[in-house]
């Protein structure tokens, strides 16, 4: 028959001494796991952050927009006068320089231009007129001065000839005296005559200048109709393409309307839109990587807008190069570089420095990231400088870190 046996006092301390090492050696294992689940003041999934490593090279600051292409040079081609446009070309149609578009038959600028053509034949009449009048009368003028001037002459040698006889005693006195007289009289009237002339000829010219004035303004007159006429033949103005006509064949015109839009696709640019924080440091002759096609073209801004509008700065970016292939309204990421630094500490751009301002940075140790105060530097389109708080090689969260809080540790789960 079997019957209890009572366990000695040898085989219960075996038992405890086996649970008090499987104790430990769980402790052993699990402690690191409680120790950071300690030290840890929150906990995040590791799949939903992303990381990047510090490193050192070179950073270049950029901004990358998006440009679309327009022409430089689209000028619209206007009515210079009112009247019948007859169309010669149609949108799309490709032009060369000189090319005649469209014609404008115009009654009304015709007879304007023949009236002042007749005006200033007839006031070019009169200004010869005045001419051949001035001339007459500064010789007439002239004879007057070269008659009086030999009476004045006959008169001196008159009173020569009476200061002899009267010296010899062969005429009296009254004689000297009369021939004195008309001496005075024959120089003063000469002297008038002289200032006459000087006057006359001051008049007469006042008089010619004054028609030669209205004749150039007249011509003037003239010359601004015949290129009103002349441009009632619209031309294309360069080699180009017609793009776009804004009124109907045969259809009735006003003065300075719009008929026709050309552009030289000979001569692309960008048109690109600013973030309004980076207007100051945008200026004309700012380099700029273009890509078309798989690859990058060099260009450079040729103007910036002193307006903001919608928080957005218009500025317009010149190729170097001109691809071939560009097409009007196309749109192409266009990179602008403000400065490129050498052998900085950097590291890859994400939402950490908007959430944390730029000032704090979680810096991962195994399962453990730790709240850091960091100073950023300048910024790129792909990576940001770090100028102090970080070490070459240390692994940081660069994914939004506002859901952390303030917290001084998280724990990546």
């Amino acid at each position: 028959m079997d019957r209890p046996v009572v366990a000695s006092r040898n085989a219960r301390t075996i038992y405890i001494a086996v649970a008090a090492a499987v104790l430990l050696i769980l402790g052993a294992i699990f402690f690191p796991a409680v120790r950071r689940w300690v030290r840890a003041e929150t906990a995040v999934d590791s799949t939903t952050v992303r990381f990047s490593v510090v490193t050192r090279g070179d950073l270049l600051r950029d901004l990358s927009v998006q440009g679309r292409v327009i022409a430089s040079l689209h000028p619209t081609l206007f009515s210079s006068g009112q009247g019948i446009v007859s169309l010669r070309t149609k949108a799309g149609s490709q032009a060369k320089r000189g090319d005649v578009l469209a014609t404008i038959d115009s009654k009304e600028l015709q007879s304007a231009l023949e009236q002042a053509r007749a005006q200033l034949g007839s006031i070019r009449a009169d200004l010869d007129r005045q001419k051949i009048v001035t001339r007459q009368s500064q010789l007439r003028a002239q004879q007057q001065v070269d008659l009086l001037s030999l009476r004045h002459q006959a008169a001196k040698r008159a009173l020569d000839r009476n200061q002899r006889m009267f010296t010899e005693g062969l005429s009296n006195k009254a004689d000297l005296e009369a021939a004195q007289d008309n001496v005075q009289t024959s120089l003063m009237e000469l002297e008038q005559a002289k200032k006459e002339l000087d006057l006359s000829r001051e008049t007469l010219s006042f008089d010619v200048q004054t028609r030669e004035q209205q004749f150039v303004r007249q011509q003037s007159v003239t010359d601004d109709l015949q290129k009103r006429v002349d441009e009632l033949t619209i031309r294309a103005p360069f080699d180009g393409m017609v793009a776009s006509v804004l009124v109907q064949d045969r259809d009735a015109v006003a003065p300075n309307q719009a008929v026709v839009t050309v552009v030289n696709l000979s001569s692309l640019e960008l048109e690109i839109a600013l973030p309004e924080e980076y207007a100051g440091e945008t200026s004309i002759g700012t380099p700029a990587t273009i890509s078309f096609n798989g690859r990058e073209y060099q260009g450079k801004v040729t103007a910036v807008s002193p307006e903001v509008t919608n928080s957005q700065v218009a500025a317009t970016v010149a190729f170097v190069e001109q691809p071939v292939g560009l097409k009007q309204n196309q749109r192409l990421t266009t990179r602008l570089v403000f400065e490129s630094k050498k052998n900085v500490l950097k590291v890859a751009r994400g939402s950490f420095v908007d959430s944390g301002g730029g000032r704090v940075a979680y810096v991962v140790d195994g399962k453990i990231a730790a709240r850091r105060p960091i100073t950023l530097g300048a910024t790129s389109v792909n990576e940001v400088e770090v100028v102090d708080g970080l070490q070459a090689g240390e692994k940081i969260i660069v994914s939004d870190t506002s859901t952390f809080g303030n917290a001084k540790t998280v724990l990546l789960r």
